[in-house]
C-alpha cells in the first residue's frame, strides 16, 4: 500500500476520469473514517472537538495543508466540529489527489 500521506496532489483537469466506485473503494481503505458518497463522487469525515477554539484551530490548520497542495476541500465548522467534504470539482468526482488531502488531515487530526 502507497503512503498516501506522503504523496503531493497533482492538478487535475478536465477530461480526466473520475475514480470509479471500485477505485475509490481501494483508496477509502488506505485512509482513517472516511465515508464514500452514495454517488462515489465525494468522501467525508466529521471530526469532534472539545471547543470552538480547537475546531477552528482544525480547521485553520486543514486550511494550510489545502494551500500546499493546491486541492481545497468544502469545510464546515461550528462548535466543537469540524465536517469536511473532498471531491474533484474538475472532474465531477473523486481523484487520488481527494485521498492524498484525506490522508494528510488524518495526520495532524
Amino acid at each position: 500500500m502507497s503512503q498516501l500521506s506522503e504523496k503531493r496532489c497533482i492538478p487535475c483537469e478536465g477530461g480526466t476520469l473520475p475514480l470509479s466506485r471500485s477505485e475509490a473503494e481501494v483508496f477509502l481503505k488506505q485512509v482513517n473514517g472516511w465515508a464514500l458518497s452514495k454517488d462515489a463522487c465525494a468522501i467525508h469525515k466529521e471530526f469532534k472537538f472539545k471547543n470552538f477554539a480547537q475546531a477552528m484551530d482544525f480547521g485553520n490548520a486543514v486550511a494550510r495543508i489545502a494551500e500546499e497542495e493546491e486541492h481545497h476541500p468544502d469545510l464546515s465548522i461550528s462548535w466543537g466540529k469540524v465536517d469536511i467534504h473532498l471531491t474533484t470539482h474538475a472532474i465531477k468526482g473523486l481523484s487520488e489527489n481527494d485521498f492524498i488531502l484525506a490522508a494528510k488531515v488524518d495526520k495532524i487530526a
